[in-house]
């Protein structure tokens, strides 16, 4: 098969949650460790970060990943869910996992997979897994795909866990209540290995002391050992100062991610410096600062408040939740603009109603829907927008709401583009 014969053959073989939702999802581990064991344990033969959260996995992981590739580690990076080309996913160096091994991958254990029965996100962990140990990366970034007790990647057994944060998103799969959420997420705590939490929230940070307490897990608190100060978010770039717990203080860190969002974030990654270097990974401040500078360079990172055309101004942006909308909406709020053009599509299983609620409603809308089984018809999406007063029209595919945009935007007027990361996919 080519390559683009194979990835179609995994689409209709595997049930894919990005594509179909909740009935992709296998609630145990049996198949990852059944693929892991066929493929002699890969996930044995590296050291690994893994990172889990409602928000700010994405970002953390990149940074987390450029910052060791600054201090000359091999690094391989494994996120979800990819934007353009599957081969995101999988990452060394910042490079793509090669056409030519997916498609060997799949043509030598496409048995194994039939027998196994795996779904898409199963399978992609173990190629993960597979091409990180063939590849003798130094360390590897794990970034959960959804909650962490169950998820697939959580047959590693890390140096370091990360928790950036914890919000309402999958309340259907991982609970009702933030607690209930923090326990899903929890399930990446390890016996005797240190944990970072990026947000103190009392519904669920005596969840995660609890956690800790009984894996005799190191617990650091991100906030209590880092302090980002006159953090500034610009079109181009996020500036600030760090103060570190033991007395370090760094004037005039950048970062290349830019939105008010990542304050946090890098809070969290900063965090992490003390136990790697406790782990003999050596890191100086250069590096980090290098590492923070260059995050898009070295790992390809896109999404993120990311600019897609000036004059008129067009940002997209991953954030589809509640949390990540509210952080959206603040960030519109900063920028200077005539008129704010919204186009907006989102799947069907998320909390629609809390959303649209947070949205502007001086704004013109384009009701869309991403080319996916899960979206959420754009007509549906405008009949419930305007019970909110978000009003405009609908647009059958996200290149036809995004050309109406331009074609009726003026010069200093700004588009915005989200809701749903598969929108922005078919943005970028």
């Amino acid at each position: 098969m080519t390559y683009q014969e194979t990835l179609t053959y995994l689409y209709e073989q595997l049930p894919m949650f990005t594509r179909i939702g909740s009935a992709a999802i296998k609630k145990d581990l049996t198949n990852t460790l059944a693929l892991c064991e066929a493929l002699n344990h890969p996930q044995t033969q590296f050291k690994s970060i893994h990172v889990a959260g409602t928000n700010g996995k994405g970002s953390t992981s990149h940074m987390l990943a450029s910052i060791l590739q600054e201090a000359g580690y091999k690094t391989g990076l494994y996120t979800s869910p990819h934007l353009i080309d599957f081969r995101e996913r999988i990452k060394v160096n910042g490079e793509m996992i090669s056409e030519q091994k997916v498609v060997d991958f799949v043509s030598k254990y496409q048995s194994l997979f039939e027998e196994i029965k795996p779904s898409f996100f199963e399978w992609t962990v173990a190629l993960c897994f597979h091409h990180f140990a063939q590849e003798k990366v130094d360390i590897a970034i794990i970034e959960t795909g959804l909650g962490g007790r169950l998820d697939s990647t959580n047959v590693i057994k890390p140096i370091l866990s990360v928790i950036t944060n914890i919000g309402w998103d999958h309340t259907d799969l991982l609970g009702d209540t933030l607690a209930k959420i923090a326990h899903e997420k929890a399930g990446i705590i390890k016996s005797e290995i240190p944990v970072i939490i990026g947000e103190h929230q009392e519904e669920t940070f005596p969840v995660f002391m609890g956690k800790a307490k009984a894996e005799v897990s190191q617990i650091t608190l991100a906030m209590q050992k880092i302090n980002i100060l006159y953090f500034n978010s610009s079109i181009n770039h996020s500036a600030f100062d760090v103060q570190f717990q033991y007395g370090l203080y760094w004037k005039n860190v950048f970062c290349d991610l830019n939105g008010i969002y990542q304050e946090r974030n890098i809070r969290t990654v900063l965090a992490c410096l003390e136990p790697l270097r406790n782990s003999e990974f050596q890191i100086n401040e250069q590096q980090v600062r290098d590492g923070l500078s260059f995050v898009k360079k070295n790992t390809g990172l896109m999404g993120r408040w990311q600019i897609l055309g000036k004059d008129p101004l067009i940002i997209c942006d991953t954030g589809h939740n509640v949390n990540g909308i509210e952080y959206v909406v603040k960030q519109l709020s900063m920028q200077t603009f005539n008129h704010l053009h919204m186009v907006i599509g989102m799947v069907k299983d998320k909390d629609i109603a809390k959303v649209l609620n947070l949205l502007p409603k001086n704004a013109t809308y384009y009701f869309t829907k991403a080319n996916i089984p899960r979206a959420l018809n754009e007509t549906d999406l405008q009949a419930q927008a305007a019970s909110f007063q978000l009003h405009g029209k609908s647009y059958t595919s996200v290149k036809i709401a995004l050309d109406a945009a331009k074609a009726t935007a003026k010069q200093n007027d700004l588009i915005f583009i989200g809701g749903s990361t598969f929108v922005v996919a078919e943005a970028v």
